[in-house]
């Protein structure tokens, strides 16, 4: 973009809001600016007026995250077409499947889930709406790097730390990209507890009208004694059908 068109300000505050996460939930304004780039000085001045806002708050000497911030993601969720456009077809994938149904999109290392329809079941799985998980430990954020450019996946695989979570999870970069390669010649992936033990997920790309994948639609349920391959039948014809049905919708 141009330079004239870029407000610095704007960038700034929204750097001192992501700087916060899990591990630094309540930071003094010396840790804020270090993670965002930012002179102390400057780093409290957005605090403060932050916090003005509603976005964060104080004790006077740490600063954390306001429940206000919610409403940045609720207006995504709200105003976004994807979400309202898949929400039907979710309903529709867990009637028949009585499985969690849902749809994530990339954003940068993560997976965001920004539609969801689950199912009654004294065991719930699957993903909250909004919440985010490391592509490769889960079947959708599998899905969505398979089917970037080549290129692409180098880069984002060469930028990834490893995040180990149980003892399937894939550990080395080599096997990631071997998976994505299998994804990328099947069209579909089914994953077995990558992130959380006894929790199993199938997933298929979205495509617009264009052919381009924009999401991916996933199913997320317990193991049980059901076989991956079993999973996988039962599964995927509805999952490849509501993708069908979609392609010319999103």
């Amino acid at each position: 973009m141009d330079d004239k068109d870029w407000i610095a300000g704007a960038a700034k505050a929204l750097a001192i809001i992501e700087a916060f996460d899990e591990e630094h939930a309540r930071m003094t304004p010396t840790a804020v600016a270090g993670r965002a780039g930012l002179s102390r000085t400057a780093a409290r001045r957005y605090l403060l007026t932050l916090r003005e806002l509603g976005y964060v708050d104080t004790d006077g000497k740490l600063f954390w995250l306001a429940p206000r911030v919610l409403r940045l993601g609720q207006s995504y969720l709200d105003s976004a077409r994807l979400p309202r456009t898949v929400q039907p077809f979710l309903q529709r994938i867990t009637a028949t499947l009585q499985e969690t149904a849902l749809v994530a999109i990339l954003d940068e290392h993560d997976v965001v889930y920004v539609a969801r329809n689950g199912v009654n079941r004294a065991m719930a799985v699957g993903f909250v709406l909004g919440s985010r998980a490391p592509a490769p430990l889960s079947s959708a954020g599998l899905v969505l790097l398979a089917f970037q450019a080549p290129e692409n996946i180098e880069q984002w695989l060469a930028s990834y730390p490893i995040k180990v979570f149980t003892p399937h999870t894939y550990s080395t970069i080599e096997r990631l990209r071997e998976v994505l390669g299998e994804i990328r010649r099947n069209g579909y992936v089914v994953t077995d507890q990558q992130l959380e033990l006894g929790v199993r997920g199938v997933a298929v790309p979205l495509r617009d009208r264009n052919g381009t994948v924009v999401a991916a639609i996933s199913v997320s349920m317990p193991i049980g004694q059901e076989s991956a391959n079993a999973a996988l039948h039962r599964v995927l014809p509805t999952l490849l059908e509501t993708a069908s049905l979609l392609r010319n919708l999103v």
